[in-house]
């Protein structure tokens, strides 16, 4: 079973494709027009062990928001059709991530129901041009479109960059965890409903 998929999503702000395999080695080639956002995405590749393509082109002349929100859509969407009906899965995971002073919390289930949990602090607006509002907006419109509950949680940290950095990589090795094949289900949903 090869777990991948492919999205487009076009609309009058955004121009965006995803090519996703969850059963990667954590290559990236992503391109959105917004450095620190790529250097994220790159992130969350390289710490969940999937490979990730993206190409996103956006109304950037007015602000990352629509660029920003709708890769995490169409992102959201290529992992919920690369899991299929989440056969097999581990579904529940959780990851801490230092990151020299600051330390993150993440926890995920793999459930089929989406919600996010966002309590993270980010002391400053921007970081470089990449405005640090939107690290929540990403994180909604993926865990909404993606149909997975995830928590994020900031328990202590100062520097903007290493607080956003290190929600992405638990973020990260959590989804990795969760997504992993568990031996033990033998290819069965894991719910007791018998669907996710």
């Amino acid at each position: 079973m090869t777990r991948q998929a492919e999205i487009k999503r076009t609309t009058k702000e955004t121009d965006i494709a995803v090519k996703l395999t969850i059963d990667g080695g954590g290559a990236s080639k992503v391109s959105t027009g917004i450095g620190f956002f790529d250097h994220m995405l790159d992130q969350l590749a390289r710490h969940s062990l999937m490979d990730i393509e993206i190409t996103a082109s956006g109304d950037l002349h007015i602000d990352q928001h629509h660029t920003v929100e709708d890769v995490g859509i169409a992102l959201g969407q290529a992992l919920k059709k690369a899991a299929g009906d989440f056969r097999g899965i581990v579904r529940y995971a959780d990851a801490f991530a230092p990151m020299d002073e600051t330390l993150t919390r993440v926890a995920i289930d793999v459930s089929g129901r989406p919600f996010l949990v966002f309590r993270t602090e980010i002391p400053q607006a921007k970081i470089g041009e990449f405005d640090t509002e939107l690290v929540r907006e990403f994180f909604q419109a993926f865990a909404q479109h993606a149909a997975i509950t995830l928590h994020i949680e900031t328990l202590y940290g100062g520097n903007s960059h290493h607080i956003v950095e290190s929600c992405f990589k638990g973020v990260a090795r959590a989804l990795g965890a969760a997504l992993a094949i568990d031996p033990r289900q033998k290819e069965r949903i894991p719910s007791t409903k018998g669907m996710l």
